[in-house]
């Protein structure tokens, strides 16, 4: 993984620009896609202060979160006037619990995530070298419980044109990451010119792509 300290940096400096201050669209127009029932257990890998978690705290009655920043999750509890339980876990995590919302802080590959039905990924694998992203999906499949699904959102882009994170997880990528899964391409998204990545980082081709994966 890119040095934890990189990420604590970032949020201390509050350099967040892959932070949504709402819900993103693609997870409203996509989650029926997963066949989600009230009482499925979610998990949101490196979820950072998403309004994400939120929106599915609303329809499900279990999601969990994983973040590596205390700075993100304490954040996140404030800025919604929740006031969570905090318990420490392991002597390597703490749990922040308030409702439906379980938010665990520290490392993704450690913390004692119980097994879930779906998850939902939006900026996790995208932030993850690619020397990373291997194990990263073995963790993640070995937390779904039999027949689990995984909204996946992705971005593709010419890798050498601008450094990561986050970073470009291209098609032929994602059906060798989740190899032996059933993988359905729901949405691709190419950025016009005026987009800002386009405009101010010069690429050739910049487009968010979202995955229906299943086990």
């Amino acid at each position: 993984m890119k040095d934890p300290e990189f990420w604590h940096n970032k949020w201390a400096s509050n350099q967040i620009g892959f932070h949504l201050s709402e819900v993103n669209p693609i997870l409203v127009n996509f989650w029926e896609r997963t066949s989600p029932n009230r009482d499925d257990k979610v998990f949101v890998p490196l979820c950072g202060k998403s309004e994400d978690l939120i929106w599915l705290a609303s329809k499900h009655d279990s999601v969990q979160g994983v973040e590596l920043s205390k700075i993100a999750v304490r954040s996140f509890f404030s800025e919604h006037f929740y006031t969570p339980t905090v318990i420490p876990v392991n002597g390597q995590h703490e749990l922040y619990q308030f409702d439906e919302l379980s938010i665990y802080t520290g490392d993704y590959f450690t913390a004692p995530v119980e097994p879930v039905d779906i998850i939902y990924d939006r900026a996790a694998l995208i932030a993850l070298p690619e020397d990373m992203r291997e194990s990263y999906v073995e963790r993640l499949l070995s937390l779904l419980k039999p027949g689990g699904r995984i909204l996946l959102v992705t971005l593709d882009y010419q890798q050498s044109e601008m450094s990561g994170p986050p970073f470009s997880v291209p098609e032929y990528e994602v059906e060798q990451l989740f190899k032996g899964c059933k993988v359905t391409h729901l949405y691709r998204d190419d950025a016009d010119e005026n987009h800002p990545k386009v405009q101010q980082k010069g690429l050739s081709r910049f487009a968010e792509e979202a995955w229906l994966i299943e086990t």
